[in-house]
């Protein structure tokens, strides 16, 4: 019996002297700041405990056919990024917009679009599935490798629902009313409705089983889920997040089981972070509503960390991706009690540009985001860009600027 109260009696002091962890944040470029455009990172930590981050590299997606989708690994306990290599290019087209994720399987998935004509409503959605993960720099040994394609559910009624109403509202020869019109004729549409779905931020397993893919369309400005609840191999849609600018969510779970999408803002000013809630494992969804989180339109992901506390990454302004922070909330999304900056750059309008961020919990408990990294150095005419690498622990976020 006392070896029992002893031990309680070290648990209890164990927990506090975990939670004490002192405050700590290392960064560094993934590779040297170059012309070529490089952006989009998704991170992900492997089953080895190396991590592993992707992101598309070229000329640039809307000109140019020469645009890929590259890779670096940080081995366990190594303080350096790998040389970069190749996950996925496509003769003749370019490949952007990765997003990466591993399983309860312990599988790493790889998603991407293929632009079959520089233009983003014209990607077609590619997926590929790896369980052995080479030891040297190079890509794994995928399993699986196909499109992923679909017929997204219910999703010219509900356009239409959400749409109509609004359409009605307005003069008939506004250009408003104009570009409602066009999105109820694309509803419609077989080609606009299946193809252009991208993937932004990383899938969710929910503990049944099922994965959820946040999909997004440039064609529509809204997003959808698309769903597989036997690995892959089959797939189908939720109903579509219908909003005015409501793009590239991130979905976090909360304790009561429901699931929260958080989106960007492609919309008209004020330009808020955007939500949206499902209450049937992300098969329906809420009315897409603004939250009071400034977004300039760019991208924002959202997880749940082992404690229960909700981590944001985003650009906290409504004008300009300057400023790249990262929040805390202990109420589900309620409140966002704590937040400290990865990058502040307060120098001439432009200068610097840090977005697209990608953020794990480490099974360390720590945090690791990639993000875009542009500098525009004054005079020189083009942004050299990279991707960064932070890795802190939450200590460091409540300690704040």
């Amino acid at each position: 019996m006392c070896r029992i109260v002893f031990l309680l009696l070290l648990g209890s002091l164990a927990a506090p002297l975990r939670a004490a962890e002192p405050p700590f944040h290392a960064a560094q470029l993934v590779f040297p700041l170059e012309h070529w455009h490089n952006h989009s990172s998704s991170i992900v930590e492997l089953p080895s405990g190396d991590l592993m981050v992707c992101w598309y590299h070229g000329s640039g997606e809307r000109t140019a056919d020469d645009v890929k989708v590259e890779a670096a690994r940080l081995g366990r306990g190594k303080k350096n990024w790998g040389p970069r290599f190749t996950l996925a290019d496509t003769p003749g087209f370019p490949d952007a917009n990765p997003a990466m994720f591993v399983d309860s399987q312990r599988r790493l998935w790889l998603l991407w679009p293929v632009i079959l004509a520089n233009e983003w409503h014209t990607a077609l959605l590619k997926y590929r599935i790896a369980s052995r993960y080479p030891k040297s720099d190079s890509p794994p040994h995928w399993d699986v490798s196909d499109n992923l394609l679909f017929i997204p559910g219910n999703f010219e009624a509900k356009v239409k629902a959400v749409i109509e109403p609004e359409l009605a509202a307005l003069p008939p020869e506004s250009k408003p009313a104009a570009y409602l019109k066009e999105i109820l004729r694309r509803a419609g549409d077989k080609y606009f409705s299946r193809m252009g779905w991208m993937p932004r931020t990383h899938p969710l397993e929910l503990p049944g089983g099922r994965i959820l893919v946040p999909l997004y369309s440039d064609g529509y400005d809204f997003s959808l889920m698309a769903i597989t609840d036997d690995g892959g191999a089959t797939w189908s849609t939720s109903e579509p997040l219908v909003g005015h600018g409501a793009v590239q969510p991130s979905v976090v779970r909360r304790r009561d089981g429901a699931l929260v999408a958080y989106m960007r803002d492609n919309g008209p000013p004020p330009k808020r972070v955007m939500v949206s809630t499902s209450r049937d494992n992300g098969m329906t969804w809420s009315p897409v509503t603004d939250t009071d989180i400034p977004n300039p339109g760019s991208s924002v992901e959202v997880i749940r960390l082992a404690d229960g506390l909700w981590t944001m990454v985003y650009n906290d302004t409504e004008r300009s991706r300057h400023s790249l922070a990262v929040a805390l909330s202990e109420d589900e999304g309620k409140t966002w009690k704590w937040k400290r900056h990865l990058e502040l750059d307060q120098r001439q309008a432009g200068a610097g540009s840090f977005h697209y961020p990608s953020i794990i919990q480490a099974r360390d408990g720590s945090l690791h985001v990639s993000y875009s990294y542009f500098l525009n150095h004054l005079g020189e005419g083009s942004a050299r860009k990279s991707i960064k690498h932070a890795h802190f622990n939450v200590a460091w976020v409540k300690q704040g600027d």
